[in-house]
């Protein structure tokens, strides 16, 4: 069996090469691939042309354009990244007949409410990357191939940049830092995205029924605010330098952004559980495995 891993380097990308990995040979590429194979979902034909030489049995989509702000002025790039290449590559895993993983996001919803969201709850965007992300999901849907589209939210990564590893460099030399309080969702680890990827591939293909939309998150919810605090807490315990003396809870309005953000990205992951007889841990665990993963470098 063969795989072919799009947007390897990036925080999900860099996981599934290792989750992936156990399941048949794979082919893992980003925006500068070598070998005459294109990765870089900005040249639709190039990408078309990979996929048809390599002929993978899976393709696994983890490139995205995930620039929330910038995608407002930047919008030529954020459509045929997110919508117009995914149309691409639905397209030509239709023809081979291979199966299609791509992620998406809860920016598909309008963000209100406090209720974790259902996959058939209204779709409404409330930033131009959300409109993308749908498109992207509707394309999919609509050219018929088997896929597996995993909505999540708030992901991280140990490596690379990501928001706990900010919140600490401020914490270093600030005497207080001011975090947004109202917006609620749960950090999701990488890692664990890609390990529930792998389980849901190997089911898929032993029974297709369970071609569908899922979300996928870590259990619980918090506030930025919330996850800011715990991030210095850890820090400071672990003994880093930290100047900080006081996080402010603010609301969403004192903090303007190009882009609207969702107030409510929690993700309803029932259908993915049952599905797939999968747990999937408390956002606190795997944030603190992160933490003292970043701390002891």
């Amino acid at each position: 069996m063969k795989i072919l891993l799009l947007g390897k380097n990036g925080q999900v990308g860099w996981e599934l090469q290792r989750s992936l990995a156990t399941l048949g040979e794979l082919v893992a590429l980003d925006r500068n691939a070598d070998g005459g194979l294109c990765g870089d979902l900005a040249d639709v034909r190039g990408l078309r042309a990979t996929i048809q030489r390599v002929a993978p049995d899976i393709i696994v989509n983890a490139a995205a354009y995930t620039a929330v702000d910038k995608a407002e002025s930047d919008k030529d790039l954020a459509l045929r990244i997110n919508a117009t290449a995914v149309q691409a590559i639905a397209e030509e895993a239709a023809k081979l007949g291979s199966w299609l993983v791509h992620y998406s996001t809860d920016y598909v919803f309008d963000g209100t409410g406090s209720v974790a969201w259902n996959e058939d709850d209204v779709l409404a965007p409330v930033n131009y990357y959300g409109q993308t992300k749908l498109m992207g999901e509707q394309a999919i849907v609509s050219s018929g191939c088997k896929h597996l589209i995993m909505r999540t939210s708030w992901v991280y990564g140990a490596r690379g940049n990501n928001f706990a590893k900010t919140m600490m460099r401020f914490a270093a030399d600030r005497n207080e830092l001011n975090v947004i309080a109202d917006q609620f969702g749960a950090p999701t680890g990488a890692d664990l995205i890609a390990d529930v990827t792998a389980v849901s591939i190997r089911q898929a293909l032993a029974d297709p029924q369970v071609a569908g939309i899922y979300h996928l998150a870590a259990t619980g919810f918090t506030s930025w605010h919330e996850y800011a605090t715990l991030v210095i807490e850890q820090g400071k315990a672990s003994g880093l330098s930290m100047q900080v003396q006081s996080v402010n809870p603010i609301p969403t309005a004192q903090f303007p952004t190009p882009a609207h953000r969702p107030l409510n990205s929690r993700l309803n992951t029932e259908k993915l559980r049952k599905t797939f007889s999968i747990h999937l841990p408390n956002w606190r665990s795997g944030v603190t495995r992160m933490l003292k993963e970043v701390l002891e470098k």
